[in-house]
This record gives C-alpha cells, sequence and structure tokens, in this order.
C-alpha cells in the first residue's frame, strides 16, 4: 500500500500537487508547523538536504504551503548565507551539527530532521545552541521522531479508507 509515501506514483501525486500517501517525516514537519501556528504563506523557507525521502519532498510541501523555497546540499556554496535568510529552517543534511548557531536567523523556526550517533551520543543536524537564536527549534530525538510515527499510523488509516472507497483520490489544487 506504500503507506511510506516513497513510490513512483505517491511522488509524482505529490509534485503534482494532489498527494495521495505522502512521506512520514515530511508530513510530520509540517503537521509540527501547523501545531505551532508557524506561518508559511509568503515566508522564506530553506531545505538543506535533497533527499527523495526527506528533503525534496518537504520542499515541494512548503511550496504547496505557499513558500519560497531554496534547496541547498552537501555543494551549496556559503551554506550560512541561505540558512541566515530563512524564516523556516528545515535540516535534514545527514551530518552532525552542520547548521551552527551563528548560521540561524534571530526569530526563525528551525526543524532539525537528523539524529546522528556519536562518540557523545545522539545529535541533530543542528548545533542546540542555535536554540538562542531560533524562536522555535525541534529537540533531538524526541522532535520529528515521534512525528514520523504518527504519520506513518495516519498514512495506514488513509489506505485502508481508500482500499474500502470511504475515501477519495485528491484532486490538483487550483
Amino acid at each position: 500500500k506504500d503507506v511510506d509515501g516513497f513510490h513512483p506514483f505517491n511522488a509524482g501525486q505529490l509534485y503534482l500537487g494532489r498527494p495521495t500517501h505522502v512521506p512520514a517525516t515530511p508530513l510530520g514537519v509540517l503537521a509540527l508547523l501547523a501545531e505551532y501556528r508557524i506561518p508559511l504563506d509568503g515566508a522564506r523557507a530553506v531545505v538543506v538536504g535533497r533527499s527523495t525521502i526527506v528533503g525534496k519532498p518537504v520542499a515541494h510541501l512548503l511550496l504547496q504551503a505557499h513558500s519560497t523555497v531554496t534547496i541547498c546540499h552537501s555543494h551549496t556554496d556559503d551554506l550560512a548565507r541561505h540558512t541566515l535568510d530563512a524564516d523556516v529552517l528545515v535540516v535534514a543534511a545527514g551530518v552532525p551539527e552542520v547548521v551552527s548557531a551563528d548560521m540561524v536567523k534571530s526569530g526563525s523556526a528551525v526543524v532539525d530532521v537528523g539524529i546522528n550517533r556519536t562518540d557523545s551520543g545522539l545529535v541533530g543536524d543542528v548545533d542546540p545552541d542555535a536554540a538562542a537564536q531560533a524562536a522555535f527549534l525541534t529537540p533531538v530525538p524526541g522532535g520529528v521522531g515521534p512525528m514520523t510515527i504518527a504519520m506513518l499510523l495516519r498514512n495506514t488509516v488513509r489506505a485502508a479508507r481508500y482500499r474500502r472507497g470511504l475515501l477519495a483520490f485528491p484532486q490538483a489544487r487550483r
């Protein structure tokens, strides 16, 4: 049933603006932003990471929420120049503390998707000292991870509803 939302059909539906099963982690990121009433319409959003599992889908969801989106990655020159412009910063690079506190705009919302094992324990992709700058910073662990599980369960319920004919496939947004 592809409740992970990784199948090319579901990826295509997402990119066409009529998502069926959205990957759980990006869906969890947007649910967190909605829960904390982080404004996305017109916001400058920067996504660090371009994976098909998190980076690209979350960028498309932010675009659909009418944010202006920049995608950065391992070959981006001067990453801080981009991250300092972000009202909303989503970091999913898979590199421990790749975003330091001096790379975070004051008052921004920062979603740290990364979880990395180091000798000192689990750390995210954002240095926790960034909390002093950000108005909102998700913790690692315990931030996006539980939301991923919740959204995976949401997708499972949606798949069951589609299967029973209780939910129609979405139409394209205008």
